[in-house]
């Protein structure tokens, strides 16, 4: 129930310098002295002022079970906007574990996963799109996943949303008051400017959607994958970005038949690596098995790098190759520098015909991969990104709601096209208004935030 009080360790199970009991509800204080023992044997948190600190002992039964700092922050200026209190104790699992069973036996119940962010959503002090955020920035894997996810929680596609839905409110409250008092209030030439409004809204909402693709790299990283014929050096390619020998490499051809996935991130991005199949004509079964799933994760990648062979003319393999990196975005890799030439960069460039960057590299000397690294940033990171201005939309629900939205008011733009009555206008304007609610927790069932929250860990 949403006034009981709830306790949980917030810190992660696991032995470390120190761990966290958070309690949060009405009754926290209370709970909380019924366990607090001071220095003294005197003080008590009931009489302290909100946000101190108080060293002291945890008691269950007369036993002290650690010694501890007790934050004390007092309604509404907490995380939930209730009384909370947070024990720091010793990180060991069993005494963590023993003064959350203290704190229970005295008042408090077990949280369910996520229940502190959620009563921080449902009593105001965070909009949906801000709690969700809370869970990316628990779960950024890299520096702009976590910008991305702290900008969030600061209110941005909070900000963002929120102006969308005025400036959709205002255009209903004027057809509404003009069917309502149609002799002071005309919607003669009102279409027209209705019209080029709604293209503006419509114009920001498909900012917001087509900044998914890299709201999603942001936070999920770049789906890489490593392409090439047979013997051309995408195993050493993989092993020289991993920094370790992870794919297995022979001189002899085909050695990879299945696709081989790591992650590694570099300057701040992360690379979602896939070493795949040598691609080449063969009547072997498993090997053609190979390179059908490595033209499928082509399809499904964000980058392809076509590792070429210098030391080899071009063949119909690097033809059947160059067709499938058609329509992504790619790099070409000439490797073996280290041997003599057979294809230099200018061929490969000439071959190419000028679309995909070409880099010069040796996976045995290790030599061209920093200029690897500069150019996928600059294809995925051009200019400085400054999460400031810039509102990245990385979550799957809040693209669909979004996409909703934008549906709606080309509905609106339909109707101004066919000469429909304004109420008609209203109606879609309204399903917008309403799918732009949904991004920050307005007109969300319940179902949906259970399912959003249960998804964060048990102490958040």
């Amino acid at each position: 129930m949403k006034n009981d009080t709830i306790a949980a360790i917030s810190t992660a199970v696991a032995n470390s310098g120190i761990g966290i009991v958070r309690i949060s509800g009405e009754r926290a204080i209370a709970v909380a002295d019924k366990v607090y023992r001071s220095k003294s044997q005197k003080k008590k948190l009931v009489d302290q002022p909100s946000h101190t600190v108080h060293y002291g002992y945890i008691q269950d039964d007369n036993e002290v079970i650690d010694e501890v700092l007790v934050t004390l922050m007092r309604a509404p200026k907490s995380y939930t906007t209730e009384d909370v209190v947070e024990i720091s104790c010793h990180g060991g699992i069993y005494s963590m574990r023993r003064v959350l069973d203290a704190v229970i036996r005295n008042g408090a119940r077990p949280a369910e996963p996520g229940e502190f962010t959620k009563r921080a959503f449902l009593n105001g002090r965070i909009d949906l799109s801000q709690a969700e955020a809370v869970i990316d920035v628990i779960n950024a894997k890299n520096q702009y996943a976590l910008k991305s996810s702290l900008s969030q929680l600061k209110g941005s596609v909070y900000k963002k949303i929120t102006e969308l839905r005025k400036k959709i409110l205002s255009q209903l409250a004027f057809i509404e008051a003009a069917l309502d008092d149609p002799e002071h209030i005309s919607l003669d030439g009102y279409a027209k400017s209705l019209e080029q409004e709604i293209k503006r809204l419509a114009d920001q909402i498909r900012e917001l959607i087509n900044s998914s693709d890299n709201g999603r790299i942001l936070k999920e990283g770049i789906q890489t994958v490593i392409l090439g014929k047979p013997n051309a050096g995408k195993s050493s390619i993989l092993n020289t970005l991993l920094k370790e020998e992870r794919a297995i490499v022979t001189d002899v051809a085909g050695t990879t038949r299945d696709v081989l996935e790591e992650t590694i991130s570099f300057d701040g991005m992360l690379l979602n690596l896939v070493d795949t199949a040598g691609i080449r004509n063969t009547e072997d079964i498993v090997e053609k098995i190979g390179i059908g799933k490595a033209k499928e994760k082509a399809k499904q990648a964000d980058l392809v790098i076509y590792v070429a062979d210098s030391s080899t003319e071009v063949d119909e393999n690097d033809r059947e190759i160059i067709n499938v990196l058609k329509e992504k975005k790619g790099i070409v890799l000439l490797n073996k520098s280290d041997l003599p030439q057979v294809t230099s960069e200018e061929d490969l460039k000439e071959y190419l015909g000028g679309f995909f960057p070409v880099l010069t590299v040796s996976a045995k000397e290790k030599i061209g991969f920093d200029q690897l690294k500069r150019q996928i940033y600059e294809m995925f990171y051009s200019g400085e990104i400054n999460f400031n201005d810039e509102i990245y939309i990385t979550n799957a629900r809040q693209k669909a709601a979004l996409t909703e939205a934008e549906n709606s008011l080309e509905r609106v733009l339909l109707s101004i096209e066919n000469n429909m009555p304004e109420d008609f206008y209203s109606i879609d304007l309204m399903d917008a208004y309403t799918s732009l609610g949904e991004i920050i927790g307005e007109a969300v069932g319940e179902d949906l935030i259970n399912e959003i929250f249960g998804k964060f860990c048990m102490g958040k």
